[in-house]
Formats: structure tokens, C-alpha cells, sequence
């Protein structure tokens, strides 16, 4: 009944303004006293899952991307971060809500919903699901082919209300930390909420092989080779690839180029609500 409501919402556009976006293999937590972020948000989902871990005493909130690439382990971590947020002695339960993916050949997403169930399952904690909206209950069919309904979803962090959405911007340093996924990088959390900054990197890795020849390769190649699910991927998906390939072969290695001196970039809500960077010496 949950998934069929959830899917039967249009997606709403989310502003940049109070948003915190989430890319793949990120997590943000936050909690309704946060001055800065009220919404946390991510899209792009075609067999990845976005989990929303809320505590309902304290609510603190913790939104992710997950691949599959270490289930088990990124559950375990956003349990904690969680928790680390609510107080134990204090009343309120842990409540998660699971959405995307779809009935894809390769049977991807029905193996990651699989994994997400297994680890919530093997927490400590008592975990109550309150949303299921994956796999098959985010399937649709068109000419054979299928997709996923609920390509991206947003949690207003004040509310708790969860609703599809997309995310017209999803800055800062969207190359930067798509790289850093292309790459290989475990789960990676980006946002301190106590000073209410959003912290990336640094980050390093050694040139990525072959990137001139994958930015020779047309779309179709690209699409095909560089996706899990080719048919179902959004219209940016490749224009997206293409941009971060190009960002790696600019950025061989981001130690000497990216962070020198070893410190995150730091950013900061401005009065408009947009993130600014902040100079890291002042901290």
C-alpha cells in the first residue's frame, strides 16, 4: 500500500535551496534542528537503492545511495551514524525506508534489495521497515522493456515526509565526487551537521586506464559498457559518464592537482541557501 501511494505521486523539482543532494555511494545525516539543510535528496537511481534511516525520537535522518558494492558494511555504518545522533535512553524507534531499483535482466536490484534486508536484519538495533518500494514494486513495462517508477526520492528532514523527486542541481564538485565513485571509493559521509558543513574529499586515486579510449567510444558505447542497466538509464546518463571521464583524465592524479595540501573543500550554506565554499584556513 506504502510503494503504491509513493508511486502514484508525481516528482517534484527540489531547489537547491536547503537541499542537501546525495550522490552514489554518499551518505548525509542531519537532524531537524539543522539551520542550513532541510531536505536530503538523491536521484539517478536505476538498480541502486536510496535508503532513508530516521530515528523517530531525535529525528535524525540518514539518506543514502547504495550499489551494492559492501552492503553489509554501509548498513552497519549508517546505523551508527544514526544513532550516534539519538539518544539511547530517550524514547523513539529506528524506521528505514527502502525505494528503487526494478525488474532488470541482470537481476541486479532484486539482489540488492536481498542484501539491504539481510544486513538491516542483522543489526543489533530493531529496525522497523516502513517503506518498501523496490525492485519489483518500482516496475513498470513499456514495449518489453522496463523501468524503474521512482528514479529519486527526497526526505524533508523537519517533517519526515519522503516523496519522488528530481534535482535539477546537484553541485558542488559534481565531477569531483562522481570521479571518485568511477574509481572505486567505499561509502563516503559529506556532511558534518554539527557545523552544518558539507565536507568533500580530499580524495586520491592514480590515473584511470583506458580513459582516452572511453572517451573516444560513441554513446551507444558508452551506455552499454559503463551501465548496469542500459535500457533505463535517464537522458544524462552518458553526457553525465562523459563529464566525470573527462574530469579524471584532467585530474590523473588529485593529490598534486585537487588537494595539495591535504585538506577537504569545505562548503557552507549562504543567506540564499546555496552552498558557498568556504576558505579551510579558517577553521
Amino acid at each position: 500500500e506504502k510503494a503504491k501511494l509513493l508511486r502514484s505521486q508525481p516528482a517534484q523539482i527540489v531547489e537547491p535551496k536547503g537541499l542537501l543532494y546525495v550522490q552514489q555511494r554518499e551518505f548525509a545525516v542531519t537532524t531537524p534542528k539543522d539551520g542550513s539543510v532541510s531536505i536530503l535528496g538523491s536521484d539517478d537511481a536505476t538498480t541502486c537503492h536510496i535508503v532513508v534511516l530516521r530515528h523517530t525520537g531525535s529525528g535524525a535522518t540518514c539518506l543514502t545511495h547504495c550499489d551494492g558494492s559492501d552492503t553489509e558494511a554501509e548498513v552497519s555504518l549508517i546505523v551508527s551514524s544514526v544513532k550516534s545522533f539519538s539518544n539511547s535512553s530517550g524514547c523513539g524507534r529506528l524506521e528505514v525506508h527502502l525505494v528503487g531499483g526494478f525488474n532488470d535482466d541482470r537481476q541486479l536490484s532484486q539482489k540488492l534489495t536481498n542484501q539491504l534486508l539481510r544486513a538491516f536484519d542483522l543489526q543489533p538495533e530493531d529496525v522497523h521497515l516502513v517503506t518498501f518500494c523496490v525492485t519489483e514494486l518500482n516496475d513498470r513495462e513499456e514495449q518489453d522493456i522496463h523501468f524503474p517508477i521512482i528514479y529519486g526520492i527526497a526526505v524533508n528532514v523537519k517533517t519526515a515526509e519522503i516523496f519522488p523527486a528530481t534535482f535539477p542541481e546537484k553541485g558542488p564538485d559534481e565531477d569531483l565526487r562522481s570521479a571518485h565513485v568511477l574509481t572505486g571509493a567505499p561509502l563516503t559521509s559529506i556532511y558534518d551537521a554539527k557545523t552544518e558543513q558539507l565536507r568533500i574529499g580530499p580524495y586520491f586515486w592514480g590515473p584511470f586506464p583506458h580513459v582516452e579510449f572511453w572517451l573516444e567510444q560513441d554513446d551507444a558505447q558508452i551506455l552499454q559498457n559503463l551501465s548496469t542497466s542500459p535500457l533505463a538509464e535517464p537522458p544524462h546518463f552518458v553526457s553525465h559518464i562523459r563529464s566525470t571521464l573527462t574530469f579524471l583524465k584532467d585530474h590523473p592524479f588529485p593529490s598534486q592537482s585537487l588537494f595539495p595540501d591535504r585538506k577537504p573543500r569545505i562548503y557552507k550554506k549562504n543567506e540564499e541557501g546555496l552552498w558557498e565554499q568556504i576558505c579551510s584556513d579558517k577553521i
